[in-house]
């Protein structure tokens, strides 16, 4: 193996795969990048065991075809100490890389690529989808954050995906927060779901910013498929049966209050610093067009309280939340204004848009109270 390549343009695709590779791979050889170079093309691979990305890098000039492992981290921190210029590779016989520019050269060790995973076959029976790729960035940013961290419950670890036409609906949820976004013009093969973990979900989001066009997903009981421009992410999907969200999302609520989505968010910030360290309790009182946010932490001897005006005409009523979930769920909504619709203090409040209707896209939000303290 023997080629010439800048070196920003080297390091700028190593940054991107080198997101999938953990601290503490289950293998020592998933600590390198798999090198294969072939057609002008240097595919560079990165994985963890479950998730791995491929991309490919057009080299200008090759001199010899070749594989092999190289440290990930060695050349990546070694690569963003170069100016931009021209560094040749070269295998010097199977166990080390020579790097060479104008005024230097180094050695670094590298492997057998033959002890480099494989990728996992999709089997026979296989689903896919077509996405825009800015659909499917604003899809995972919008319910990435609701996902779970639960040892016994591991399908409430990712992102579901629940697919169908004309609309697909992405979801996540702790149990204390659950998130939907609602989105049409998916190219689907036919009614099929599956569950993203939220690690993939996490690369992706990493670098479809930069991706234009449709990415194509392909998958089966097991593992799925992300094709887009020149890579490829193959991830182990969470296997099980997620829970059925539709059945707890509300339909009659009829206390409804509309507020404006900054002004609630920053009021909540201002009165949650003298909220109870541990229950993080905040309070929402409503009456008619106004609600009076308030917490305190008898502890310490702390309180404080804000009213805001807003559209409400409901029952009057208090409802406790967990600040921290209230305020997750304000900073993530991409909405100006929202529309909190409450049953009574002991069920789920849906928050929804109040702007005009997106006919395309919508993200729906449904938080658990608390029990007031006394």
């Amino acid at each position: 193996m023997k080629f010439t390549v800048s070196s920003s343009e080297l390091l700028e695709g190593l940054v991107s795969v080198s997101k999938v590779i953990s601290n503490k791979p289950t293998l020592s050889i998933l600590e390198n990048f798999l090198f294969e170079l072939k057609d002008n093309t240097l595919t560079v691979t990165a994985s963890d065991g479950e998730t791995t990305l491929k991309s490919n890098i057009a080299i200008a000039q090759v001199e010899e075809e070749g594989r092999t492992a190289v440290p990930a981290r060695l050349l990546t921190d070694s690569l963003k100490e170069f100016p931009d210029q021209p560094l040749t590779f070269k295998l010097s016989g199977e166990n080390t890389m020579e790097i060479t520019w104008s005024a230097g050269a180094s050695k670094l060790p590298c492997y057998d690529a033959a002890d480099f995973p494989k990728l996992p076959e999709l089997g026979g029976v296989s689903e896919s989808l077509s996405i825009a790729a800015e659909t499917l960035l604003t899809g995972i940013n919008n319910t990435i954050y609701a996902t779970a961290e639960e040892e016994l419950r591991p399908v409430m670890n990712g992102i579901f995906f629940d697919i169908d036409a004309p609309t697909t609906t992405l979801v996540a949820s702790d149990a204390h927060k659950l998130i939907c976004f609602e989105f049409t013009g998916a190219q689907v093969s036919q009614k099929s779901s599956f569950i993203l973990h939220k690690k993939p979900a996490a690369v992706l989001r990493s670098i479809l910013a930069k991706v234009e066009g449709d990415i194509s997903i392909q998958f089966d009981n097991k593992n799925a498929y992300f094709n887009f421009d020149n890579n490829i992410l193959v991830c182990r999907l969470i296997e099980g049966t997620y829970p059925a969200y539709r059945t707890v999302i509300p339909k009659n609520n009829t206390n409804k209050m509309t507020i404006g989505r900054a002004e609630l968010l920053n009021v909540v910030k201002r009165i949650a610093v003298c909220s109870n360290q541990i229950s993080s309790q905040i309070k929402l009182k409503l009456s008619f067009n106004q609600v009076l946010v308030s917490a305190q932490d008898l502890t310490f001897s702390m309180s404080a309280y804000e009213t805001l005006p807003c559209q409400y005409d409901g029952e009057e009523m208090e409802i406790g939340f967990k600040s921290n979930f209230l305020l997750e769920i304000l900073s993530n909504l991409p909405y100006q204004n929202i529309c909190m619709e409450l049953a009574d203090p002991c069920r789920a409040a849906l928050i929804v848009s109040a702007d005009e209707a997106n006919p395309d896209e919508n993200v729906s939000a449904l938080l658990m109270p608390v029990m007031i303290n006394a």
